[in-house]
C-alpha cells in the first residue's frame, strides 16, 4: 500500500501535524486541549486528529502560537 504524503492528507495525527507545521508536539497537544470542540479537531476514539486545511486557516489567523 502506498503511503500518502503529509501535504495531501485530510487528517494528521498530533505527531504528524507537529512535524508538518514545525510546531512542537507538546505545543500541538496544548493547542488541541485549549481549543476543544474546534472545527480543526476530530476525535478518533480517544485520539485527536487534526484536519490539515482547516488548521492551516486557523494558523493564518493566529498572531502567535
Amino acid at each position: 500500500m502506498q503511503e500518502i504524503p503529509f501535504w495531501e492528507r485530510y487528517m494528521l495525527t498530533i505527531r504528524e501535524a507537529a512535524e508538518y507545521f514545525h510546531i512542537g508536539e507538546k505545543k500541538m497537544r496544548q493547542i488541541v486541549e485549549e481549543n476543544e470542540g474546534a472545527d480543526f479537531i476530530i476525535m478518533n476514539g480517544n485520539r485527536a486528529m487534526i484536519k490539515r486545511k482547516i488548521f492551516e486557516k486557523y494558523l493564518d489567523g493566529a498572531t502567535t502560537v
